[in-house]
């Protein structure tokens, strides 16, 4: 699979590469529209992988918004997750 993808609680869950080649373009779109098709979601929530997402991972992106927009299922976009930011420990004071 080019994508990943989780289904919890109604909403289909996809993760873009950012990376995407050209020529994994329609694969993507492909795996994308058979996960919406099967699941049947009331909502897909895209993550794109990267703040600078290659053009075929754009383009992917827009394909499944179209499709989205067709079959009438919501759509949201979130890009990069944080990276995890390291606590430190508060001294001990007595």
């Amino acid at each position: 699979m080019l994508i990943g993808h989780a289904f919890e609680e109604g909403v289909l869950h996809l993760s873009l590469p950012g990376d995407l080649a050209l020529t994994s373009r329609s694969a993507a779109d492909l795996e994308a529209q058979a996960l919406a098709l099967a699941h049947r979601p009331r909502l897909v929530r895209v993550q794109l992988s990267t703040a600078d997402p290659s053009p075929a991972s754009l383009s992917v992106l827009s394909r499944v918004r179209r499709f989205c927009e067709n079959v009438r299922i919501p759509l949201t976009v979130v890009g990069p997750a944080p990276a995890p930011v390291a606590v430190a420990a508060a001294p001990h004071q007595e």
